[in-house]
């Protein structure tokens, strides 16, 4: 969906006091990481909205050059797909702080690996009353894991 057809929608859902999720990340090779990472995440709202870096995002947060390995409408489709995902919208910010403010979530949700103090919309969310939540990570799930396992995989038959 594009910002504003997201917007409409979670006006919908919060007439009919429904809570909203939002999480974001790249989500380059779906894993069962962040099946899990979602399905949990949808747990905590009745709405999950899941924002996807574009692609030039993705590649301007220093990952391998290579990346995003699954082009952004791939990736948001795939997103989409899964039950636990209500809506996705891409955005091509460096982060997602814009999108935050412009769906004001009732909650905010990102991954193990960050504090409360380094997640980005943090201070937005609290401050309209919202919460900010982490979830944490099942190890040795990444897609940089995977792709590092791809690589170093001898050739069929080998």
């Amino acid at each position: 969906m594009t910002w504003d057809e997201a917007a409409w929608r979670l006006a919908q859902a919060r007439e009919r006091g429904w809570k909203v999720v939002f999480t974001n990340g790249c989500f380059d090779l779906l894993h069962l990481g962040h099946v899990r990472y979602l399905e949990t995440a949808r747990t905590l709202g009745d709405l999950l909205v899941v924002g996807v870096n574009s692609d030039a995002s993705v590649r301007r947060l220093g990952k391998d050059p290579s990346r995003p390995v699954v082009p952004e409408g791939d990736r948001a489709q795939i997103l989409a797909a899964l039950a636990c995902v209500d809506i996705v919208v891409v955005f091509a910010e460096d982060t997602p702080l814009a999108l935050i403010q412009h769906l004001r979530p009732d909650v905010l949700v990102k991954g193990g690996d960050y504090t409360l103090e380094t997640i980005v919309g943090r201070k937005e969310v609290q401050s309209w009353g919202g919460s900010v939540q982490t979830i944490p990570l099942i190890p040795g799930r990444s897609t940089t894991e995977l792709l590092e396992a791809i690589r170093t995989s001898a050739p069929p038959g080998d």
